[in-house]
C-alpha cells in the first residue's frame, strides 16, 4: 500500500471518530481502553501524523488543485 493510502485511511478513521463521538458521545479509542490508553495513543498520533502529511504533500498530487493552478498560469 502506499503511504498516501494509508494516511487517507486514517484521516477517514479520525472523521468517523469525529462523528461518532459528536452524535453518540463515543469514540473509537474506547476499543482499546480509551483515551489514555497505549493502543489509543498511537491511533490518534498516526492520525494526526496522516495529517500533517496530507497538508504537506496534498498540492502536489491533487488532480483538481493542478487543474486550477494550470487555469490560473494561462490566465496570467
Amino acid at each position: 500500500m502506499k503511504l498516501h493510502s494509508i494516511t487517507f485511511i486514517l484521516l477517514v478513521v479520525g472523521g468517523l471518530n469525529w462523528l461518532l463521538a459528536a452524535v453518540f458521545n463515543w469514540e473509537i479509542g474506547d476499543l482499546f481502553g480509551g483515551m489514555h490508553a497505549l493502543p489509543s495513543k498511537i491511533i490518534y498520533i498516526a492520525v494526526g501524523l496522516s495529517a500533517i502529511y496530507e497538508v504537506a504533500t496534498h498540492k502536489g498530487r491533487c488532480k483538481e488543485c493542478e487543474a486550477k493552478m494550470a487555469g490560473h498560469h494561462k490566465m496570467a
